[in-house]
C-alpha cells in the first residue's frame, strides 16, 4: 500500500503535473510550427531561390533514398521552435524580476523589548544631562 500511496503523491505534485501540461503544449505547438515551416516557410524560400521544392530534394545511392530536403526543412522546424522557446522564457523571466521587484520589502522585526528599553533609558540620560 505504500508504494502505491508514494506513486500517487509523486504523481500529484504540483511540478509532475505543470511537466506534463507542458509536454502537451509543447507537442501541439511543435505541430503549428512544423505546418508553419511545412506550408509557409519553406514554399516562400523555395520561390525565392527559384521555385525550388524543398520535399523533393533527395540523392539516390544505389536502392537509398536520401531525402535532404525534409531534413532542411526539420532543421529550420528546430530553428524556429529553439528561438520561440527563448524568447517565451526570456520574457518569462523578464516578469518574474519585474514582479519581485515590485513586492514590497518586508518590515524589519522590531528590536527585542531589552533593547527598546534601553533606548528609552539612555533617551531619558541624554534629556536629563545637560550640554
Amino acid at each position: 500500500m505504500s508504494l502505491l500511496k508514494e506513486f500517487r503523491d509523486f504523481a500529484i505534485k504540483g511540478n509532475v503535473v505543470d511537466l506534463a501540461v507542458g509536454v502537451i503544449i509543447g507537442g501541439a505547438f511543435g505541430k503549428i510550427v512544423s505546418s508553419l515551416v511545412e506550408d509557409m516557410v519553406m514554399p516562400a524560400l523555395g520561390v525565392l531561390i527559384g521555385g525550388l521544392d524543398f520535399k523533393a530534394l533527395a540523392l539516390q545511392i544505389g536502392a537509398a533514398k536520401l531525402a535532404y530536403g525534409k531534413f532542411l526543412q526539420t532543421c529550420v522546424d528546430f530553428v524556429i521552435i529553439a528561438a520561440s522557446i527563448f524568447v517565451a522564457v526570456k520574457v518569462i523571466h523578464h516578469l518574474r524580476l519585474r514582479t519581485e521587484a515590485e513586492k514590497p520589502a518586508t518590515p524589519a522585526a522590531p528590536p527585542p523589548r531589552q533593547e527598546q528599553l534601553l533606548e528609552e533609558i539612555r533617551d531619558l540620560l541624554k534629556r536629563e544631562r545637560p550640554s
